[in-house]
C-alpha cells in the first residue's frame, strides 16, 4: 500500500508529499545496479583504492565518498519530494562510458578508466532516478570525481615553475645561485627540486576542500567559481614561497634547520596556515539564504498520478545491467589473448658497429641505467664505431597490469634523486626509422663534474613505432582489442659526448643503422609468446 505523508519541513511551501513506495523501489534498484557495476568493474575500483593507500598525494580519496553521501543527506528534504522515474536516455551515456572504460583498460590508462567508471555510476543514478533527482544531486555526484587519483602529469611543470621562482627569489634577496636543471647550488649547499617540492599534493587537497567550501558557503555561481580559482592559484604560489623559505632557512642557519624531516614539517605547517587564512578571508563573503527561505522550492512534488510503476524500475535495471556487462566481457576476451610466457631478447649484429665489452662505463664515464618498473625482459648493450660509444637499452613488456606497464610516470630515464645524473635540458630530434622521420624526444643529462650524456626514447607497439605516450597507449589498446596481445617495448639510445649536438648526430646514425636488427629482435620476441 502506498503512503503519501506530508513532509513537515516543507509544509510551509505547499502540500509536498513523499511517495515512500516509489522511493523504496527506486533505491533498491539503484543499490542493485551500483552493486552490479561494482562487481564487474572491481579491478578498476581496487586500483583506485591501492593508489589512495600507497600515495600521500591521493590519500584524500578515502573521504570523498563519505563526504558525497553526507552532501546527499543534507539534501534529503528537497530530494524526497521529487518523483523518481527511470529515464532511458541515460543508457547511451552509460554505453559511452563503458566504451571509454574498455579503451582505457586495454591501453592501461588507469585515470581515464577510473573517470569512466565514475561517469558510469553517475549516469546510473540518472537512469534509475531520472533527471529531476539527478539535477538536485548534481554537486554530490560530481564531487565523486575527486576519487580519481589524477594530477601526476602536472609534476614536471610544477617542479619547473617552483625552481624558476626559487632561483628568482634567491637572487632578488642577494643569494647567489647556480642552477643545473632542477639542482640549485648556493654558497651553503646544494638543493634539489624533487617531486615533493612540486606542490601537487597541496594543489589537489586545496582544490577539493576549496570546491566543497565554495558549494557550502556561496549561492551565486560566480562566487563559487572565483573561490575555486583562488583555491588553485593560492597553493601554487604558497608552494613557491614555501620552497624559497625552506632554502633560505637552511642557508641562514648553515643547514641546521629546514633539512630532513624538518623540511616536510615546515612545509605542511606553512601550507596549513595559508589554507586557514584563505578560508577565513573567503568566509567574509559568505552568502546566507534569505530569512524566509531556508531551502530552494521543490522541482516536482510526488503524486499518485506521476508515480512510476515498479516494472519500469525492473526494466531499467535489466537494460542497465545488459549495457554495462558488455565491456568487462570484452576485456576478459582481450585478456585471454595475452601471453604469460617468459620473454627473451636476442639482438643480432649491427652493420658498421662493434659490440663493446663490459657495461660501457669507465672511470671517465659513469654508468647509466634507465629506470623502468618491472619489465618482462631487458636488454642493455653498448656499441662502438671508431671513437663513438653508444648505449642501447630495451625494456620489453608483456601481460601488463596497473603496477607494471610500458607507458607510466614511474618509467623514466633518471629519478629526481639520482645520485649521479641530473636532467639539464629536454628537446627533440628527427630520427629516421624504417624510412620515416620521427620527432623523438631527447634528454640531456649531466653529472656534477660536467660529464654529458644525451638520450633519446621511443616506443615499439606490435611492430609500429611512435614517440608519443598517447599514441602508444591507443595503439596498445587497438592491438589488444584485435586479440594481438600487449607486447611492446621502450627503446632508449644514449651517447656520451662533449656537446649535445655531437651526441644527437651519433644517435641519429646509430638508430638508422641499428633499427633493422632491433626490429627483428622485437618481432622474434613477440612471435615466441
Amino acid at each position: 500500500m502506498k503512503r503519501d505523508l506530508p513532509l513537515v519541513s516543507l509544509a510551509s511551501r505547499g502540500a509536498a508529499t513523499i511517495d515512500f513506495h516509489a522511493w523504496r523501489t527506486a533505491l533498491a534498484t539503484l543499490v542493485a545496479s551500483l552493486g552490479w557495476i561494482g562487481a564487474w568493474y572491481a579491478s578498476t575500483l581496487m586500483v583506485m583504492v591501492r593508489t589512495w593507500a600507497n600515495s600521500e598525494t591521493f590519500a584524500h580519496g578515502f573521504v570523498v565518498a563519505p563526504i558525497a553521501l553526507w552532501l546527499v543527506w543534507r539534501l534529503r528534504s528537497d530530494v524526497a519530494v521529487l518523483q523518481p522515474r527511470p529515464d532511458w536516455r541515460a543508457l547511451p551515456l552509460i554505453a559511452l562510458a563503458g566504451a571509454v572504460w574498455l579503451g582505457a583498460k586495454l591501453g592501461a590508462v588507469n585515470v581515464l578508466a577510473q573517470m569512466a567508471l565514475i561517469s558510469m555510476s553517475i549516469a546510473t543514478v540518472f537512469a534509475v532516478l531520472g533527471p529531476a533527482v539527478t539535477r538536485a544531486l548534481l554537486f554530490p555526484l560530481g564531487f565523486l570525481f575527486f576519487c580519481v587519483p589524477v594530477g601526476d602529469f602536472l609534476l614536471p611543470t610544477l617542479m619547473e615553475h617552483t625552481a624558476n621562482f626559487t632561483v628568482a627569489a634567491l637572487r632578488a634577496t642577494g643569494v647567489p645561485v647556480y642552477r643545473e636543471g632542477l639542482q640549485l647550488v648556493i654558497p651553503t649547499g646544494r638543493w634539489s627540486i624533487v617531486e615533493a617540492c612540486s606542490g601537487v599534493r597541496y594543489l589537489i587537497a586545496s582544490l577539493m576542500v576549496g570546491t566543497l567550501f565554495a558549494y557550502l558557503n556561496y549561492r551565486s555561481l560566480w562566487r563559487r567559481w572565483v573561490f575555486v580559482g583562488v583555491s588553485i592559484v593560492v597553493p601554487i604560489v604558497a608552494n613557491w614561497i614555501r620552497a624559497y623559505m625552506i632554502v633560505m632557512l637552511g642557508h641562514l642557519t648553515n643547514n641546521r634547520l629546514a633539512v630532513g624531516v624538518d623540511h616536510v614539517i615546515y612545509g605542511w605547517v606553512f601550507f596549513g596556515i595559508v589554507m586557514l587564512l584563505m578560508f577565513w578571508i573567503g568566509s567574509k563573503w559568505r552568502e546566507y539564504p534569505p530569512a524566509d527561505q531556508t531551502t530552494p522550492p521543490p522541482v516536482q512534488a510526488a503524486s499518485a498520478t506521476t508515480a512510476a510503476r515498479p516494472t519500469r524500475f525492473v526494466a531499467a535495471a535489466a537494460a542497465l545491467m545488459a549495457v554495462t556487462i558488455v565491456w568487462p566481457l570484452a576485456d576478459l576476451r582481450a585478456d585471454a589473448a595475452l601471453s604469460t610466457q617468459p620473454v627473451s631478447i636476442a639482438l643480432g649484429p649491427i652493420s658498421g658497429w662493434d659490440a663493446a665489452s663490459g657495461a660501457g662505463s669507465t672511470s671517465q664515464r659513469p654508468a647509466f641505467e634507465p629506470r623502468f618498473e618491472l619489465p618482462s625482459a631487458t636488454l642493455h648493450e653498448h656499441f662502438e664505431r671508431g671513437r663513438t660509444d653508444v648505449g642501447l637499452f630495451v625494456a620489453y613488456y608483456r601481460d601488463q597490469r596497473f603496477d607494471r606497464k610500458l607507458v607510466s610516470s614511474e618509467n623514466r630515464l633518471v629519478t629526481s634523486l639520482d645520485p649521479v645524473w641530473n636532467v639539464v635540458r629536454t628537446g627533440s630530434v628527427d630520427v629516421t626509422i624504417e624510412g620515416r622521420e620521427h620527432a623523438v624526444p631527447t634528454t640531456a643529462l649531466q653529472t656534477r663534474d660536467g660529464k654529458l650524456l644525451v638520450a633519446l626514447q621511443f616506443y615499439w607497439i606490435d611492430g609500429a613505432v611512435t614517440s608519443s605516450d598517447a599514441v602508444a597507449k591507443a595503439s596498445m589498446a587497438w592491438a589488444r582489442l584485435r586479440g594481438r596481445g600487449d607486447d611492446s617495448a621502450a627503446i632508449v639510445v644514449y651517447a656520451h659526448a662533449s656537446t649535445i649536438a655531437d651526441a644527437q648526430a651519433e644517435l641519429q646514425a646509430f638508430v638508422r643503422d641499428a633499427w633493422p636488427s632491433i626490429a627483428t629482435a622485437l618481432v622474434q620476441s613477440r612471435d615466441r609468446r
